[in-house]
């Protein structure tokens, strides 16, 4: 049997809701619905500083699909919003992608379903929207604008139609994965991931608060991709100077802090530590503006100009050797590292669990090394090795890491062969 393509709502698309009264009046007929409220959201941050909504979309039984058009009117549309969906039960794929841009409008659900997080633990082949609806409800859905800029003012119609489509199936689809949780006896391992997402991503604030209000972590600048290659401390300040410039004028513009200057010219800049603008003009990806050019420029010297006693540190403190060590430095807890991955896909298979969601592999790897991990490792501060010896340590550790209980039932029994009273190699040099 085919699947049924829809390009448009079966109910027709809505229009895009940009006034106060119009958020008024949909808020009243969203209170009138019944049941959950499925919800998701578009954003720009390929193109803006943040990753605020500029489209909300909100489906309920008997009311409904409405889209929100929050700028220019965030705090109007959060105190509209508020009293109808705050505290109640909502139906998000992929809630942490969402939720924290909800939060910045004033909204919080009581408790969440997430269709996404609910096809990884029943098994599914996939997890995205597109696959589900296909796989479980028969409709192909045309997945292709949710990278677009959705902070355009004019949105074209085939996005308001694909926008709309992203909540037109997702309490159907909630029913059928409940049943299916249900059925794998998984419906209270949901419950409790639900309930963790819930507490670590939904944090509701002021409407008028965003990213663009809020100062960045002062570690952050250590995210970008290529920066923890770098090898020297001054290289390390150039780098850290250059993101703070960046962020500063992306701030200010509301742009994208990669379309100022991409992660990869800012590390090449950091990584060359060129003596002159001349030098630094040889980076072939630097902008090619003089007054772009001159502003790097005048960032690089203010790093070398900086006191050294203040660059930063090669390495943040770690407990764990980060994970391209392992097999080159650590071959004996690699190999432990390899034989406890392979017995926790073993039992994830065994019910029907993607991995990752019964596991991490950092906390695997935080196991192994405080199990049979050296004292003297170089690069390794707060250093655990040698910290977790009996089943009580292990399941401290795995608290400490966050799992939740149902995984930790789950894992102990595969982890206590690999204590230092089963005899595990290694041990001993801890």
């Amino acid at each position: 049997m085919m699947d049924i393509e829809l390009r448009v709502p079966r109910e027709g698309t809505p229009a895009l809701l940009r006034t106060p009264e119009q958020f008024a009046d949909a808020a009243h007929a969203l209170s009138a619905g019944r049941g959950p409220f499925a919800i998701d959201t578009e954003r720009a941050s390929a193109y803006r500083y943040d990753d605020r909504a500029f489209v909300v979309q909100v489906r309920r039984h008997g009311a409904g699909t409405f889209l929100f058009a929050p700028e220019g009117h965030r705090a109007e549309l959060g105190a509209a919003l508020e009293p109808v969906l705050n505290g109640q039960q909502w139906i998000i794929h992929a809630a942490p992608s969402d939720l924290p841009c909800l939060g910045w409008l004033g909204l919080s659900p009581g408790a969440i379903f997430d269709t996404e997080l609910a096809a990884r633990l029943c098994g599914c082949e996939r997890s995205n929207l597109a696959f589900l609806v296909s796989e479980l409800l028969g409709f192909e859905l045309a997945k292709q604008h949710g990278a677009a800029d959705w902070s355009q003012p004019d949105l074209p119609q085939e996005w308001l139609d694909y926008a709309a489509l992203d909540v037109e199936f997702l309490a159907e689809l909630a029913q059928l994965l409940e049943t299916m949780l249900r059925a794998q006896n998984k419906w209270e391992w949901a419950q409790a991931e639900f309930s963790h997402i819930l507490a670590t991503n939904a944090q509701p604030c002021s409407s008028e608060v965003s990213a663009l209000h809020l100062a960045p972590h002062p570690e952050q600048w250590r995210e970008v991709k290529g920066v923890r290659g770098l090898k020297d401390r001054r290289q390390l300040q150039v780098a850290r100077t250059l993101w703070q410039v960046r962020d500063s004028q992306a701030r200010a513009q509301d742009t994208s802090p990669a379309r100022i200057l991409s992660n990869r010219c800012l590390v090449e800049i950091a990584y060359a530590q060129p003596e002159s603008i001349t030098q630094l003009k040889r980076i072939s990806c630097l902008p090619r503006r003089a007054s772009e050019r001159k502003l790097w420029w005048e960032a690089v010297e203010t790093a070398y100009m900086s006191p050294a006693q203040a660059w930063p540190h090669l390495t943040r403190p770690q407990q764990v050797p980060p994970k391209s060590q392992w097999s080159r430095d650590y071959p004996q807890q690699w190999e432990i590292y390899q034989e406890l991955r392979s017995r926790c896909e073993e039992r994830a298979d065994s019910l029907h669990l993607r991995p990752e969601v019964l596991v991490s592999t950092s906390v695997m790897r935080a196991f192994v090394w405080a199990v049979a991990g050296l004292a003297a490792a170089p690069g390794v501060h707060n250093n655990i090795a040698g910290s977790v010896r009996t089943l009580a340590d292990a399941e401290a550790l795995l608290r400490r890491h966050d799992c939740r209980d149902w995984q930790i039932d789950i894992l102990l029994p595969l982890l206590a062969p690999l204590l230092p009273s089963r005899g595990v190699p290694g041990a001993e040099q801890c």
